[in-house]
Order: C-alpha cells, then structure tokens, then sequence
C-alpha cells in the first residue's frame, strides 16, 4: 500500500552502503498541522533505497515537497529477543505548494503533467 505526505524538507543525509549490493539514504520533512488553532510541529524521516537515492538531490532544504512512500516492518532477533523496526520508503519526491506552481507555470504549453496513457491525446494524422 502506498501513502503520500507534504512537507518542508529539512534535512538529507549521505547515501549510505549498507553492504556491496544494497544503499540507502535518508531525509526529514516537518509536516505542520493546525489542531485547534495550535500547530503541532511533526518530523518524518524516509528512507531511499538503491536506485532512489537520488531522489532528494532535486529538492533544496526548505522546499516544501510531497512525498509518496510505502510502510514496510522489518521483525528479526538477536540473543532470544525479537525487535520490530519500520521503515518509510520513499519511492518519488515532488514539489509542493509554490514550488509546483512555479514549476507548473514553467511548463511549457503542451505540457501534461502526470498524465496517464489513455488521457494522451493522439492528435497526429495517421
């Protein structure tokens, strides 16, 4: 299952190689919520695997960004106790609020963004 989330990137690490085969790296969003008229300031890290660690190369602290990620649990053991570790995968990064918009007014005017295969028009004469 898939989730999304938008925020304010405020931190990326260094890719990390975890063993010959396998990289990660990390980022932090802080995602705000108004409850009440208070604001309730949260910090999400994610992770990027392999070949999307990357991803956060694009983006600049501050920029605000939305993030679609997938939830995994990890369950493993060590000396008779068991542990449970979650990870938020992160597998596309995109801009957010004025970002996108910029981004969005930018685009040129055949520009389609996020467009699915059946809404491609085929407007050519053969």
């Amino acid at each position: 299952m898939s989730y999304e989330v938008t925020g304010k990137l405020v931190a990326k690490y260094d890719t990390v190689q975890r063993t010959e085969t396998f990289k990660t790296r990390e980022f932090v969003i802080e995602k705000s919520d108004d409850i009440g008229g208070r604001i309730i300031n949260n910090y999400v890290k994610f992770q990027c695997v392999q070949d999307k660690t990357a991803l956060p190369d694009k983006f600049n602290i501050g920029d605000d960004i939305k993030v679609s990620f997938n939830l995994k649990g990890t369950k493993w053991s060590k000396d008779g106790r068991e542990n449970y570790i979650t990870n938020l995968d992160a597998w596309r990064l995109e801009a957010a609020g004025s970002l996108a918009q910029t981004a969005i007014n930018n685009a040129p005017d055949n520009f389609v963004p996020d467009a699915a295969p059946d809404d491609v028009v085929d407007d050519l004469p053969f």
